[in-house]
């Protein structure tokens, strides 16, 4: 335990100009006494750290002091090589880059530890595209990573229904969801999500050199707050609610709640199911009657048609006079 830590503590000092002793005991979740026993025992050990007194001070390594990556274990050696995404990497254009990074990573590595990549190879693989879907790269999709690894602007048409729209955006960051690229940029002081096999065209803007003028073909200056997975969490949620506008009530089997998670949007579907049953749960039969959140009456109709005789839809009256002609029309195939 002492060891990981200290180990962690010459990464941070070597990532970092200096750090103050409430910094790293922050980071490694110790004292600030127990901070300065651990630079005392590395500086013992022969690693340079050197600590600057005063209110400005704190601990830096001097020299250009370097570590190798002999402190790793197999497990965190097997989670490095496990946290790459291959077919993302490649589909950005870094699949070379990324290669050559494992190699030097596993130089680096003890002898004992140069099989971590195969062996994770050989029993994990992260397959992102869904089921049924032949994946396409959007054809912009390596541009558009070259802006958002180098911070700069870019200038993009944009599809939008049947509008083809132009935006300057300054792009933060890539999200794969489902086989899917999507680009988190800010463009006029608001963070949007766009999809990227929607892009037309993406190019640098031209330096406008003109007095008064943003220089938008240059870097811009990220904003040190943003957090990409809490912010495309929000948005995932805020995009669930807001296309899950009406509701259904309808009667299920055991059977038919085993199955409503499966022909519906899961999420809506397991809280439909969790309130039924913490508010009455089923009924003398064994049924159990929900409200359903739903896109629209058409496609609740084209998913819970695959429930069959294990559910019942009760409302709206439109929506269950649809069901009632579909059985009808069924039965009547089937006499």
């Amino acid at each position: 335990m002492r060891a990981a830590r200290l180990i962690k503590m010459v990464l941070l000092l070597q990532a970092r100009p200096s750090m103050t002793a409430a910094e790293l005991a922050r980071e490694l979740e110790v004292s600030e006494r127990t901070v300065a026993r651990d630079v005392l025992s590395l500086s013992e050990a022969g690693v340079p750290v050197y600590a600057d007194r005063g209110r400005a001070g704190g601990y830096r390594l001097i020299g250009g002091y370097r570590t190798r990556l002999t402190g790793l274990g197999r497990s965190e050696a097997e989670a490095l090589f496990l946290s790459g995404v291959p077919s993302a990497l490649r589909e950005m254009g870094l699949a070379d880059a990324a290669s050559a990074a494992r190699l030097k990573v596993s130089a680096a590595l003890l002898p004992e530890l140069r099989d971590a990549a195969t062996g994770v190879a050989q029993r994990f693989h992260l397959d992102a595209p869904a089921w049924y879907q032949e994946p396409e790269t959007p054809a912009l999709l390596p541009e558009i990573a070259d802006a958002v690894w180098d911070d700069r602007r870019i200038t993009a048409r944009y599809l939008r229904k049947d509008t083809e729209v132009e935006r300057e955006l300054e792009p933060y960051g890539l999200v794969l969801k489902a086989g899917v690229w999507y680009l988190a940029a800010r463009t006029q002081g608001d963070y949007r999500v766009y999809r990227v096999d929607r892009f037309t065209s993406v190019a640098v803007a031209e330096p406008d050199n003109a007095p008064g003028t943003e220089n938008t073909g240059e870097r811009f200056t990220r904003d040190a707050t943003f957090d990409l997975p809490a912010f495309w969490a929000e948005r995932a949620a805020q995009f669930a609610r807001s296309i899950l506008r009406e509701e259904v009530t309808l009667r299920l089997s055991a059977g038919g709640v085993r199955q409503l998670p499966y022909v519906t949007e899961r999420t809506a579907a397991r809280k439909a199911i969790a309130r039924a049953q913490s508010e009455g749960g089923p009924d003398e039969q064994g049924r159990l009657t929900v409200t359903l959140a739903v896109e629209s009456a058409d496609v609740a109709y084209a998913q819970l048609l695959a429930l069959g005789p294990e559910g019942e839809i009760l409302a709206p009256p439109e929506l269950r006079a649809r069901f009632a002609t579909a059985a009808h029309r069924t039965a009547a195939l089937y006499t």
